[in-house]
């Protein structure tokens, strides 16, 4: 017979077991955003860290509130798949830069984010056992998701080899001898990111060639993270790499509303590609959340389609927002380089890597990497807020450095701020 205390001992263990968590999630528990966001509200920083942008909404964006909040349909259900209207606009948007008819019925589907719109098309393909190859410095959620789904990351990093490759982050490149060599019979996926996230190169097409032959030859489906197609440095080009001879039909292409149109709350994406795949996507999407708001929807609809009517046109957005990023991130690196730092300078996207080892700081080894304390540290003694890049790698660590990474998609006064901050870290 179980005394009482011995039942309740039993009675906790079961409860225990009970809750433990399904293996695939174990070591996922935290997020990186979660902890370093805090961190920053906690010392009332100035927050160059997450890449959200802190700036009004564009009148034409509040307009369309204003008329989607009158149109009955936008407060209902709609199709899981996307709305029609949005949809619609995304094919517009997208047919004549994949060169091709995209079918808005069959070759798109709308996400809650490019987050969720990642997370499905990762595990829509991704088998127990399954490689996955991963270009890194790469955005966290990407190797969470391939191990939730039982997949193996397999890592191959973007090095810095150009000659000027200090300060220029197109001198970033793929060794091709061991980008090929991490391909196996287990491989399934390739994941690309252009522009990069943080490096902020933009993959030419030669590189999107090789990549995409690579992929063909192993017989490997390519998920390609375009987030930050709407932020390209005038006088550059973003290449997709599902125009690449014969990577169409095994591409899936993501986008996003909330980067495209700098509003990142509205958590509001897409899967773009062949009917094969976006349906494979779809089924994963509709288990897990079904359908993204409509009223959302309805809103970037109307956006797209403005964006759609104005292709082209100095009024765009689109033509727009890359300039501004760029002005931005000038006004960054003039800071950094007075106060007697390097800098990657980057081509797009919405950050940089800033080189820390003229702080001369130091760090004890044992209590982990220097760039994760230096973040810390810059956080908690000069309320400066930044993300550290070796968070971005799996395996090469060591190439992060001393970096830090910065993001410049801020307002003015965000900008002005860091800048000031940046002139006492001399």
């Amino acid at each position: 017979m179980l005394n009482n205390f011995a039942k309740r001992t039993l009675a906790i263990q079961n409860v225990r077991n009970l809750i433990a968590p399904a293996e695939r999630i174990v070591g996922h528990e935290k997020n990186l955003w979660v902890e370093y966001s805090a961190l920053a509200v906690k010392h009332n920083a100035v927050n160059l860290g997450q890449g959200f942008p802190d700036i009004e909404p564009p009148q034409f964006l509040k307009d369309a509130w204003a008329e989607t909040i009158n149109t009955p349909q936008a407060h209902w259900y709609t199709r899981g798949q996307g709305y029609p209207r949005l949809v619609a606009a995304i094919s517009e948007m997208y047919s004549p830069e994949f060169k091709r008819n995209i079918d808005p019925s069959k070759e798109v589907v709308v996400g809650v984010g490019a987050y969720e719109a990642l997370y499905g098309a990762i595990t829509a393909f991704t088998n127990p056992g399954d490689e996955v190859v991963l270009i890194e410095p790469h955005f966290d959620s990407y190797a969470v998701a391939v191990e939730v789904a039982g997949g193996k990351p397999v890592y191959v990093p973007l090095r810095p080899t150009g000659a000027n490759a200090k300060t220029d982050a197109n001198d970033w490149h793929l060794d091709k001898a061991e980008f090929e060599a991490a391909f196996t019979p287990k491989t399934k996926i390739c994941m690309v990111n252009t522009p990069h996230n943080p490096i902020g190169k933009l993959f030419t097409e030669e590189e999107m060639n090789f990549i995409g032959s690579v992929c063909r030859k192993h017989n490997v489906l390519v998920i390609s993270d375009e987030v930050y197609e709407r932020c390209v440095f005038p006088g550059h080009e973003h290449v997709r790499i599902a125009n690449s001879p014969g990577m169409w039909d095994r591409t899936v292409t993501i986008g996003s509303a909330g980067k495209s149109f700098s509003m990142t709350g509205y958590k509001l994406g897409w899967a773009v590609g062949p009917e094969e795949l976006i349906s494979k996507v779809q089924a994963v999407h509709q288990a897990a959340v079904y359908l993204t708001p409509t009223i959302v929807q309805d809103v970037v609809a109307r956006c797209i389609e403005r964006e759609n009517r104005l292709r082209g046109h100095p009024d765009s957005y689109f033509s727009q927002l890359g300039k501004f990023m760029a002005d931005n991130c000038s006004q960054l690196i003039n800071a950094c380089k007075q106060s007697g730092f390097e800098v990657v300078e980057p081509f797009g996207g919405y950050f940089l890597l800033m080189d820390t080892s003229s702080l001369n700081l130091s760090f004890d080894p044992s209590k982990g990497e220097y760039d994760v304390q230096c973040a810390y540290w810059l956080t908690e003694h000069k309320k400066f807020a930044t993300i550290p890049p070796s968070l971005f790698f799996g395996k090469n660590k060591n190439l992060s450095d001393k970096y830090i990474r910065l993001c410049f998609a801020k307002s003015p006064n965000t900008i002005r701020a860091a800048c000031d901050i940046m002139s006492k870290l001399k």
